[in-house]
């Protein structure tokens, strides 16, 4: 008879969560990541947005053109202008799932929260929440402990229609929460551009847009557009877009004003359609790659039944709208062009270089790797692992790239690293700048050519063989010069595996704090003095110059399952030309004059 404890599985062990319950228990389900408010996609402003949809709505509908938001501390308070909710429904609709107005077209044709969760949500994962409704003179409000109802009043009002909704995230389920302000912000502003005419209070300051998605795109493109935005935009149908010289593409997409990060029919239709505009436009026969490189765009639709696949709607399933959405992108683009003559000219231009520059580069290509194949069958710099990352079949996952300087550092990581799970790829020397050269660089560089063959980035960023590249430099001026060399080549060439969060940064510690009977590694000077004050007397303190003093034996844990890595992120993707040119581009006199103006010089010891 096995050892192992025995448990019946009978009736008595089927349990059913109350709604409320569920909510709390399966949080990710409803708001995706939890998060305590440090990352732009954290659940905390989910809950903010979940309830600004509810004011998007009365807007969409014609009621309520103003918006109020205030964060203090983790509290939160929205107030809109619209009807209000229905003085008797209140309660309900705030903590009854499948409760709401969502599900009667006639009152909501276009709506951003469909599934009668949104608000309930934000109650049941709150620690406190108070909603009041004023509707013609009259108020009803009610407050909820997580999400259980504590009190209700009802009586006559003066304030304007509309609803308030005050809550603060349950710090049991978030932790201590802080929200950012410009995470919020920048939500804010994507309401605005998504709702041309709304005006949006956040804490005082007042968020508005004229023209929409025309203003998005030139948010987002700001002086790097090579032509005005082209913009066009219908009671279902809004897109706009211009040409860049940046690598990619760059398309946002939403649906009912809900941005779909991972896109969905309506983006696809979208890129479909723009290059048939411009082949039927030019009567030429482009590739999709080469008019949509450089292109920055933005498609909103609104649906009566919008399909996503899960409550924090990132992607739209309605592949009835694919043909209908290719035709009609199609005939406004055209339009567009016809009506816009010198700026579809520029447009042309731009792809027709960029069919010049593709066919310069394959036999740019053909030379090297004819050379390649002369050296060397296999990457000479490269320390392969055996187990390879693939996106698609969602292998590999635990598959990692060091990617250091110098045969010392790179001894150490090879001969401790998990060779099953991790490669090593050793730069000899610093990497070229490319922050100002064009893509051509790849291949005439033979360290940059052989570092994209090993991470297998040439053809698409979706074919990178490891799930983590890790950036392992010393911890001096020349090896935070060399990392942002290299974050530097990664931006400009191969951004999205940076947005993908596949980029890192290997922390090794810089000193080490000893005595005959312990050993403590120390990552600051804070956590030097710290743990010279607990070894106590007679502590001998080691200061690590670069990753080559760290011997093999020690090395092994900082590469182990406890190593310290800090992922690379970028909070403002439409900032990195303009960061990528003041820091990493020629000397001008602004970095000039930025640099004098922080230049810190250490005093004498």
């Amino acid at each position: 008879m096995s050892a192992a404890k025995k448990h019946n599985y009978d009736e008595s062990k089927i349990k059913t969560l109350s709604s409320l319950e569920h909510i709390r228990k399966r949080t990710g389900m409803y708001i995706g990541r939890v998060g305590d408010g440090t990352h732009y996609d954290d659940g905390i402003y989910v809950l903010v947005k979940e309830v600004v949809d509810n004011a998007i709505d009365e807007f969409i509908m014609g009621y309520g053109s103003r918006v109020t938001v205030a964060v203090e501390g983790a509290q939160v308070t929205v107030r809109d202008f619209g009807r209000g909710i229905p003085l008797g429904k209140v309660v309900e609709c705030v903590s009854r799932i499948n409760t709401g107005a969502k599900y009667n077209d006639e009152v909501f044709q276009f709506s951003v929260g469909l599934n009668g969760v949104g608000t309930k949500a934000v109650n049941a994962l709150s620690l406190a929440f108070r909603v009041c409704s004023h509707r013609n003179g009259e108020f009803s409000a009610a407050e909820f402990k997580r999400g259980k109802l504590t009190h209700e009043s009802k009586g006559k009002t003066e304030e304007p229609d509309g609803t308030l909704v005050v809550f603060e995230p349950d710090p049991t389920i978030f932790g201590a929460v802080t929200f950012v302000v410009d995470h919020l912000k920048r939500r804010i502003q994507l309401y605005t551009f998504l709702n041309a005419g709304l005006k949006i209070e956040l804490n005082g300051a007042t968020y508005f847009s004229k023209d929409g998605l025309k203003d998005l795109v030139e948010d987002e493109v700001g002086d790097e557009a090579l032509y005005p935005v082209l913009h066009h935009r219908s009671k279902t149908l809004e897109l706009a877009f211009t040409h860049t010289n940046r690598f990619e593409e760059t398309f946002l997409s939403f649906v009912n004003g809900q941005y779909t990060s991972d896109g969905g029919i309506h983006l696809s239709a979208f890129r479909e359609g723009i290059v048939k505009a411009f082949n039927e436009f030019s009567k030429g026969k482009f590739e999709g790659d080469d008019v949509r490189e450089g292109m920055a765009g933005t498609i909103a639709i609104r649906l009566k039944e919008p399909v996503f696949e899960s409550q924090t709607k990132n992607k739209l399933g309605n592949t009835e709208i694919r043909s209908d959405l290719v035709q009609q992108v199609r005939e406004a683009v055209v339009d567009l062009l016809h009506r816009t003559p010198k700026f579809a000219e520029r447009a042309l231009l731009k792809i027709e270089e960029t069919v010049k520059l593709r066919k310069e580069l394959q036999s740019i290509k053909k030379m090297a790797r004819e050379r390649s194949r002369a050296t060397s069958i296999r990457v000479p710099q490269l320390k392969d692992c055996k187990i390879h990352f693939d996106k698609n079949a969602g292998t590999g996952t635990e598959s990692m790239l060091f990617i250091t300087e110098g045969q010392s550092a790179a001894g150490s990581i090879t001969s401790t690293r998990d060779v099953a799970t991790q490669g090593v790829f050793t730069l000899r020397g610093k990497p070229l700048n490319t922050c100002d050269l064009n893509r051509d660089v790849m291949y005439k560089n033979e360290e940059l050519y052989n570092l994209m063959r090993s991470l297998d980035v040439e053809e698409s960023p979706e074919r990178l063989r490891y799930n983590k590249v890790i950036l392992a430099t010393d911890a001096d001026v020349d090896g935070l010069h060399i990392r942002n060399l290299l974050l530097t080549f990664f931006l400009r060439f191969f951004e999205p595996i940076v947005h993908g969060g596949h980029v890192y940064i290997l922390e090794t510690p810089l000193f080490r704090v000893r005595n005959a009977k312990r050993t403590l590694y120390c990552y600051s000077e804070a956590e030097r003095d710290a743990a010279m004050k607990d070894i106590g007397r007679g502590a001998e303190v080691t200061r690590f110059k670069g990753l080559g003093e760290i011997s093999p034996g020690e090395f092994k844990q900082f590469i182990g399952p406890g190593m310290r890595l800090t992922p690379v992120e970028v909070e403002n993707r439409h900032s990195i030309p303009a960061i990528l040119g003041f820091y990493m581009g020629r000397n001008t006199p602004e970095r000039r004059q930025y640099i004098m103006d922080n230049l810190v010089v250490a005093a004498d010891e």
